[in-house]
C-alpha cells in the first residue's frame, strides 16, 4: 500500500468550557464517535495503522470560540503532534470573530507550534468571509504561504428557513448539514470569495476545500461563462483562480463518478485524498484507494500525488 497523508482529519479539544459551541451542542454524537474524537493517542494511531495512513493532518470540529479558548485548544494540538509527530500535524483553529486576533493565532500556530496552516468553518453565524472584515486572515495566509482549509459548519438560524418543509425538524437538520446544505455552502463560499475580488487581492492565496469540490465541479463550466459576464473587472478569471488558488480533497467521499467529474474539471495536481476521520473509517478511505488504482483511472505516478505527493508539496512535509 503506498504511503498516504489526509487533511480533513478531525478531533474535540478536552480544553471546552461545557457552554461551548461546539459539534456536540449542534448533534448528539455516539459515544463510540466521541471517544475517537477526544482520541489523540493510542486508539487515533491504532486506526492510522489500520487505514494505511502515514500521516493525518487534524482540524478541530466546527468551533466558534474566542482567542484564549482557540490558544489553549492549538497548544494541546501541540502537545498530541510532538507524542507523534511523523504520524500527526495540524491546521490551527482560529477565533474568526476576532480577524485581528486569528491572523496572530495563525502566525503564532505556523510560526512558533510547526501547524501546516489552519481550517475554518465555512460561515461564522450565517456571515461569509466575501466580508472584508475577515480578510486579514486571508492577508496572514498569504504572507506565510499556508492554505486555509474551508470546511462545512452548522447553518444559522436564518439560514434554516432554506431547509424546514412539510417534513420533520430532524429532515430539515439533516438537509441543512450533512444531506446537502454543508456542502452547497461551501461551495456557494468559494464563489463568493471570487465574487468579492478575494483573489485579486491576495493572488498567491491558497484555500481548499474538500468532499470532492462540494458540488462545484458538476456546475463548474456554466460558473465560468456567468463570471466572464458578470465580473470583467476582475483582474483574474474564475478559471484561473480555480486552477491556481484551490485545492480539492476527496474527504467523505468514496465512489468514482464523482471523482472522474473533479479530476476532469481540476486537474489532477491539487486533487488530494483525505478521509473526514472519524466521521468516516479510514478503513474506508484505504478501500478507496485501492478501488481507485484498480480502475485505472490514475497512473501509477498520478496515484502516489494523489495520495500524498500533492498533499507533500501543498503542506512543505515530505514523508
Amino acid at each position: 500500500m503506498l504511503p498516504l497523508i489526509t487533511l480533513e482529519e478531525h478531533y474535540v479539544s478536552s480544553a471546552l468550557p461545557p457552554d461551548a459551541d461546539d459539534l456536540a451542542s449542534h448533534m448528539e454524537l455516539p459515544p463510540q464517535l466521541q471517544s475517537k474524537l477526544l482520541d489523540l493517542d493510542a486508539e487515533r494511531i491504532k486506526d492510522l495503522d489500520t487505514g494505511s495512513i502515514s500521516l493525518q493532518v487534524l482540524s478541530h470540529g466546527p468551533l466558534d470560540a474566542d482567542a484564549s479558548i482557540c490558544a489553549k485548544v492549538n497548544d494541546e494540538l501541540k502537545a498530541a503532534i510532538t507524542k507523534h509527530p511523523k504520524r500527526l500535524a495540524g491546521f490551527a483553529l482560529l477565533p474568526m470573530a476576532e480577524p485581528e486576533a486569528a491572523a496572530k493565532e495563525l502566525e503564532r500556530c505556523t510560526k512558533n507550534l510547526g501547524f501546516l496552516g489552519a481550517l475554518v468553518d465555512c460561515h461564522l453565524h450565517g456571515r461569509f468571509y466575501d466580508d472584508n472584515f475577515f480578510w486579514p486572515v486571508f492577508a496572514k495566509a498569504e504572507e506565510l504561504d499556508v492554505p486555509i482549509y474551508i470546511h462545512p459548519t452548522f447553518s444559522s438560524d436564518a439560514m434554516m428557513s432554506h431547509y424546514r418543509g412539510n417534513y420533520d425538524e430532524k429532515i430539515a437538520s439533516a438537509l441543512s448539514a450533512f444531506g446537502w446544505g454543508w456542502h452547497s455552502d461551501t461551495g456557494l463560499h468559494f464563489l463568493k470569495l471570487y465574487c468579492a475580488g478575494l483573489f485579486d487581492k491576495f493572488p498567491k492565496l491558497k484555500i481548499v476545500i474538500g468532499h470532492m469540490g462540494e458540488m462545484l465541479p458538476f456546475q463548474f463550466d456554466r460558473c465560468v461563462g456567468v463570471s466572464q459576464r458578470m465580473f470583467p473587472q476582475h483582474k483574474r478569471g474564475l478559471k484561473e483562480v480555480w486552477d491556481e488558488n484551490l485545492w480539492i480533497t476527496t474527504s467523505g467521499m468514496f465512489s468514482l463518478p464523482p471523482l472522474k467529474c473533479l479530476l476532469e474539471v481540476k486537474g489532477k495536481e491539487k486533487v488530494l485524498f483525505s478521509v473526514d476521520y472519524p466521521f468516516s473509517a479510514n478503513e474506508k478511505g484505504r478501500k478507496f484507494v485501492e478501488e481507485i488504482e484498480a480502475s485505472g483511472i490514475l497512473s501509477e505516478k498520478e496515484l502516489k500525488a494523489f495520495g500524498y505527493g500533492n498533499a507533500e508539496r501543498l503542506l512543505k512535509v515530505k514523508l
